[in-house]
């Protein structure tokens, strides 16, 4: 099993001692009740004699189980946190790509649910583990009272196991089922929080939601969740009952046929009612192992890049370049990508040609000069956003190459090409933390000018350099995005429809002011936009036209800054 592996690999020693102690906790049950029998059933002389040593018995029976399950919730917790570490860390270092082909809801199902699920059956290993070590060390036991009753019972007891199998075999099926129902109301919760405006607004479209997916979803889950419950309890109480009737065996092979004394009954049956309660915790053990199990091929299903403690932060590619530039590069969707609308850029397919075969974007041949301001305009789905995506290094060209003052950048060089860029993307994140160069302090000069150019120093209220009231207008947010990409204090900008959401005063500040400030800075800037009254403060213009890349140029540059949109609705 999956689990056991994972334990073996990061908790060998730690989990072996808990299985030490479970083990002697399991030997100490055994041994009260030989103790019970040697000393109280068959000596029943002078019971008062024996009694110290019967405490002292139970005494370390207790000792001994609660030392093993504090250890085991010790180490629970650390392998919950080592888990839920593990599988960010892999997330952090997974290609861009694969990420936006899960999508969220399937990446937060796993961070969630299934690190639930292991982690609760990780909990319930050992009460599988000690159930099992109790019946073999009490078979042994009554083998040596008496073989003939132990067949007898080892068969009823086998008969029982299967019957319980049988009924689990059913509750990991219909578990399985349960995951997947379990990811589909993930994506219905994200519609419901991500979408509440746009449902607020149409309540149509609400009812739609509410009833034709989540209620569906809802109710696969419950009824799933129903079936499975409905086998698990059936295998319990099918083992509670097969154990019970074991007993009635007992005694009527004992007193009815004399294949035994009472006091061997006795003892038999004594020994029998201390184990269904850990046989009982086995079968019940078994449904957390199964999904943990269904959890584990869950995460091997998203591929996410294999677990390396190390960051490997790279120094970014020599300060003092002249030129980058893409090379016949060509990147493609897949179908897949294309049914979620990867990139930004591939809804706008959906539906036509490309959004069968996957949108496609290159050749393209690009040189970025340091200093320069660029400006890439396109309609929509042209490929824009696939671009910034390629440049930056967040996507693997599937042909062409990178290169840095015409020497390529390999595979292994791609995180250091990325150090040279700070992106506001449309999709951006907001985050609350100032970084600076290296991932360091920002410059508190640096920082306030900022704040002064961005006519933020009244919106921002921080805590150190923790912003402390994000909640922000649209057009702010990404003011304070900008804020931090500055703060980063790299060679290349890339500002992904920045102006879009600025009202037109601050609009005209950020193309007259702002860019020309950032290029006395001696950045590098790539910025989509389709502001035509403002292309002629670029020193080129750049235009995407599906998939494939034009710069603009003389004349035709002078007609695009007149009326870009006309031109966009031709194409």
């Amino acid at each position: 099993m999956e689990l056991l592996s994972v334990v073996y690999r990061y908790y060998r020693w730690p989990f072996i001692g808990v299985m030490v102690l479970s083990l002697a906790s399991a030997a100490l049950g055994i041994g009260a009740i030989a103790f019970i029998n040697r000393r109280l059933i068959e000596n029943v002389g002078g019971p008062m004699g024996v009694l110290p040593e019967f405490l002292g018995v139970i005494l370390a029976l207790l000792v001994v189980t609660l030392a093993s399950q504090l250890a085991l919730t010790l180490l629970g917790h650390h392998f919950v946190f080592g888990l839920r570490g593990r599988l960010v860390k892999r997330i952090l270092d997974t290609d861009i790509e694969r990420l936006e082909r899960l999508g969220s809801a399937e990446l937060l199902t796993s961070l969630s649910s299934d690190v639930r699920n292991i982690t609760i059956a990780f909990v319930r290993l050992p009460e599988l583990v000690q159930g099992i070590i109790l019946t073999i060390g009490s078979a042994l036991y009554l083998g040596w009272l008496s073989p003939s009753l132990l067949l007898v019972t080892s068969l009823w007891v086998a008969i029982t196991i299967i019957g319980g199998s049988l009924l689990v075999s059913r509750v990991y099926r219909h578990l399985a089922r349960v995951r997947e129902a379990e990811e589909r109301l993930y994506r219905d919760y994200e519609s419901v929080i991500h979408g509440r405006k746009e449902l607020a607004l149409n309540r149509g479209r609400a009812r739609r939601l509410f009833e034709e997916s989540f209620i569906g979803n809802a109710r696969d889950y419950r009824d799933q969740v129903v079936r499975a419950d409905t086998y698990h309890l059936s295998a319990v109480n099918w083992s509670n009952i097969m154990m019970l009737g074991a007993i009635g065996i007992v005694f009527f092979l004992a007193n009815g046929l004399g294949w035994a004394t009472t006091g061997v009954a006795a003892t038999y049956s004594l020994t029998l009612l201390f184990l269904r309660t850990p046989l009982l915790q086995a079968v019940g053990a078994l449904p957390t192992l199964l999904s943990a199990q269904v959890a584990f091929n869950k995460l091997h299903q998203l591929q996410l890049a294999e677990h390396d403690d190390a960051f490997h932060i790279q120094e970014a590619l020599p300060g003092d370049w002249q030129t980058l530039s893409l090379e016949n590069v060509c990147f493609q969707y897949g179908t897949s990508d294309v049914g979620r609308g990867v990139g930004g850029e591939v809804g706008g397919e959906v539906g036509g040609k490309a959004g069968r075969e996957g949108f496609r974007v290159g050749p393209i041949d690009l040189v970025l000069r340091r200093g320069e301001l660029v400006f890439l305009i396109g309609g929509n789905g042209s490929g824009k956003s696939t671009l910034a995506r390629l440049l930056t290094g967040l996507y693997r060209p599937e042909s062409g190459e990178i290169h840095l003052d015409g020497k390529p950048v390999s595979d292994e060089q791609l995180c250091a090409w990325r150090q040279r860029f700070s992106a506001v993307f449309t999709d951006f994140h907001q985050f609350d933390q100032l970084i600076g160069q290296d991932g360091g302090q920002a410059d508190p000069r640096l920082v306030e000018d900022w704040l002064e150019y961005l006519a933020m120093r009244e919106k921002l209220h921080f805590d150190g350099q923790r912003v402390t009231n994000p909640e922000l207008s649209q057009g702010q947010r990404k003011r304070l995005a900008l804020l931090m990409a500055v703060a980063e204090q790299r060679d290349i900008l890339l500002l992904d429809e920045w102006a879009a959401d600025q009202d037109p005063q601050f609009r005209r500040v950020f193309y007259r002011d702002l860019l020309p400030r950032l290029q006395q800075m001696g950045k590098t800037i790539l910025a989509i936009s389709h502001d035509d009254h403002y292309f002629q403060h670029a020193d080129r213009l750049l235009e995407m036209r599906n998939g494939k890349l034009f710069e603009l140029t003389g004349a035709l540059r002078d007609e695009v800054s007149l009326d870009a949109v006309a031109r966009l609705d031709k194409i």
